[in-house]
């Protein structure tokens, strides 16, 4: 039932008109992104041959995409889930799903579901960018799908964060701006820790970017992906909570 419900939410996702806007409007932002990195990269490559160690084309062209993209789809991830459950509640068919013969825990893990496809979808044509790539040098591909892999839990973290804020409302307006507000708070967090002298303290374990950043410079840790599944496995539970609270309500 998981996964028949992925479905409808994957398919009414490409059935929206958003959707497709924000596919174009993120490929074009970070296409410009990616080709200008590379202009840099060609006007300093003469200087880097002299150099001991330089950084290579996945350091200088790569990351930076991935980084430049962890940035855009914070603004774009609450766009996308702001309809997930409030959406449901504003046209009644809330009530609808409930009395069905499937469990809550059921319709949240499907529509959060249903929305990784999409996230994966995205994912894979922002890759393809770094992987042409490979057509004219040697990439560092450890590091290019650290950072991919990195780049997918930060947005599916973003997307549970979004799927709880989606459960408190029935307003999909009031919840996307609910959502930007915490993922900014997140981002905000490193940035005051990094300014404050960063190093390892309660604020910069707490954010998001200080786990991704680590993998897209190829680190891969257990315990920073331990942090993002806590993260996701806790909103996507207190979303579930949420819905079961209403259900007893009404």
């Amino acid at each position: 039932m998981i996964l028949v419900i992925a479905k409808r939410e994957f398919r009414s996702l490409f059935l929206s008109p958003l959707a497709w806007v924000i596919l174009a409007v993120v490929q074009v932002i970070l296409a410009w992104s990616f080709f200008t990195s590379i202009d840099v990269f060609f006007s300093i490559q003469a200087d880097l041959g002299t150099l001991k160690n330089a950084p290579g084309v996945t350091d200088l062209v790569i990351s930076p995409l991935f980084e430049v993209a962890s940035i855009i789809l914070l603004m774009v991830t609450p766009l996308l889930t702001m309809r997930l459950i409030s959406e449901e509640k504003r046209n009644k068919t809330m009530s609808l799903l409930l009395s069905a013969p499937v469990s809550i825990t059921e319709i949240v893990l499907g529509k959060y579901l249903g929305l990784l496809f999409f996230i994966l979808t995205m994912l894979f044509l922002i890759v393809l960018m770094p992987l042409s790539l490979s057509m004219g040098t040697e990439l560092d591909y450890e590091k290019l799908f650290s950072g991919a892999f990195g780049l997918f839990l930060m947005l599916a973290a973003f997307s549970a964060a979004g799927l709880y804020m989606s459960s408190l409302t029935d307003n999909p307006m009031i919840a996307a701006i609910s959502t930007f507000g915490l993922l900014l708070l997140l981002r905000m967090i490193n940035m005051n820790s990094a300014s404050a002298g960063g190093g390892e303290n309660v604020l910069a374990y707490l954010s998001l970017h200080t786990h991704f950043t680590a993998l897209l410079r190829g680190i891969v840790n257990s315990r920073d992906i331990a942090y993002f599944l806590l993260f996701i496995f806790g909103f996507v539970v207190l979303a579930i909570r949420q819905l079961e609270t209403q259900r007893l309500q009404s």
